[in-house]
């Protein structure tokens, strides 16, 4: 934390380090002891007014925004890229203090950074070349052609669960696009951002092209969300808070994309021969940041036929994990994994709601196979003030139970069981969320088949949860809509302009 200490109660505006306007602080937690771990500038709309002044500037100056092209922003992005990976160390302990990831975790966050980095500056120079696409109109007296410019000024409102890589998400393919940014993280792991925005400037994004303000979700997400001066909003987070940013979005009104988040899918059918590499990605699908990840694969079917072998190799497996303090010595020495590991959630109030659908699924009957109870940290090598949560397997919870509908975010995994590919299908889209689902088959032909009657964004075939950068992220239904990541990403802060031109001296003859 020491890298970022200067300026945890300051806000970035202009290319400058500033106080807030108002020069107060909020207080952030440890999540593996419970413990302040230290106080972070606390913005509002007064700050937020600043930095969109500062980004509007920015963004009609002669050297970045409408006048820059993809091949000066790509320069600076390749830049960034080479910054982010010199500082993996630095970058993932951070994340890793701030909102209790295990280091392999948070050093794989930042390799999926630097390759956005590469990726968007490789898309910056080709949207170059595609400027004034000619279009035929079918009229030789008039020419036709496209051209791409940044849709304008953006406000990222970014979570906590991936703090510093989904803020690269927003930042980094709205500079490819020539946008300015000013980016709000979340309020339970802010830190990293402030790396992100000192590490931009260094890399050549100029003054204004980049600002970080960090502050509480009802001021400063919410000033993001009403100011006017906004091109566009882009959001992820819970349904709850997008439905409060689309609707002030809508006074603009401006163009939004949301992420959402989901209660994904994992459909395991009959002819899934290596059941145990199956089972490596069930786990990868809800224990991976102790479930806190919007893609979580936390509802699982099961063909009836595997049903005995299914629950007796999960459980054996979800014992072998090691619930572990991320910041002991172990922990940050294992970076490669040699021991499955799970840290705590992200804060106090995260926790109790997890416990809280653990709780309720228990009072209402539904079996649980494994896990469920405090008990099972006693003993550990963990605070007992952290954030921890076990585990849990909940088995045939009923259609209608909280802990199989909603999405929890937390390490918990409903497992039902199917006779036929049509009633997972059936069971599969019976929700509101729409980002992912995954499908497991020894035969191609079928999961290409349930893949289509599968309504989600995001379908993955025999595996689950990887992100690649140059493939489209995002989902339908609830889970949102617009595209980030690949070349769908800088078409998201692009802006499309037809340039329509005639012969000099042609007239249209109609007056």
């Amino acid at each position: 934390m020491e890298k970022v200490e200067q300026w945890l109660k300051k806000v970035f505006i202009n290319g400058e380090w500033v106080d807030t306007v108002k020069g107060e602080t909020f207080d952030t937690f440890r999540p593996t002891t419970g413990e302040v771990l230290c106080a972070v500038a606390n913005g509002d709309a007064d700050d937020v007014d600043k930095a969109v002044t500062a980004a509007k500037a920015c963004l009609n100056s002669s050297g970045w925004g409408y006048a820059s092209t993809g091949v000066q922003r790509a320069v600076v992005l390749r830049k960034l890229g080479k910054l982010f990976e010199e500082n993996t160390a630095v970058i993932a302990k951070i994340d890793s203090i701030d909102m209790g990831k295990p280091m392999r975790e948070a050093e794989a966050d930042v390799g999926d950074a630097v390759a956005a980095c590469n990726h968007f500056a490789d898309l910056a120079e080709k949207q170059d070349k595609e400027q004034g696409e000619k279009i035929d109109v079918g009229d030789d007296n008039f020419q036709s052609e496209v051209r791409y410019e940044p849709i304008g000024v953006i406000g990222a409102i970014t979570p906590w669960n991936y703090p510093f890589l989904m803020a690269v998400w927003k930042v980094i393919p709205a500079i490819a696009a020539g946008c300015c940014t000013v980016l709000k993280p979340s309020e339970l792991a802010p830190c990293s951002c402030l790396l992100l925005a000192q590490m931009c400037h260094d890399a050549g994004v100029p003054p204004g092209g980049i600002n970080v303000i960090n502050g509480l979700g009802l001021t400063a997400g919410a000033a993001i969300s009403n100011h006017p001066a906004f091109d566009k909003v882009a959001f992820t987070g819970s349904p709850a808070t997008a439905r409060l940013v689309m609707a002030a979005a809508a006074l603009g009104p401006r163009a939004v994309s949301m992420e959402l988040g989901g209660k994904s899918p994992l459909i395991i059918c009959q002819d899934t021969s290596n059941l145990d590499a199956a089972l490596d990605w069930v786990l990868t699908g809800f224990l991976w940041g102790s479930g806190q990840v919007c893609s979580a694969t936390s509802r699982v079917y099961v063909h009836e036929a595997l049903r005995e072998v299914f629950m007796e190799k999960l459980i054996t497996r979800v014992k072998a994990v090691t619930i572990c303090d991320t910041q002991g010595e172990e922990a940050l020495k294992d970076t490669e994994g040699a021991v499955p590991r799970m840290g705590p959630l992200v804060s106090r109030i995260q926790c109790d709601k997890v416990w809280g659908y653990i709780d309720g699924a228990l009072s209402a009957g539904v079996t649980c196979a494994y896990g469920g109870r405090r008990e099972l940290l006693d003993g550990l090598d963990i605070n007992p003030n952290g954030y921890y949560v076990p585990p849990t397997i909940f088995v045939d919870p009923p259609a209608d139970a909280k802990v199989y509908k909603e999405e929890i975010f937390g390490p918990v995994l409903c497992v039902r069981f199917f006779k036929t590919e049509e009633e997972a299908v059936a069971m599969a889209n019976d929700t509101v969320y729409g980002l992912a689902a995954a499908v497991f088959s020894d035969d191609e032909a079928k999961c290409s088949a349930i893949c289509n009657k599968l309504r989600a964004g995001i379908v993955w075939l025999n595996n689950c949860q990887p992100a690649f950068i140059q493939c489209p992220w995002g989902g339908v239904k609830q889970s949102g809509f617009g595209r980030e990541l690949g070349r769908w990403g800088i078409e998201e802060f692009s802006s499309v302009k037809q340039v329509t031109s005639a012969k000099p001296g042609y007239a249209w003859g109609i007056f």
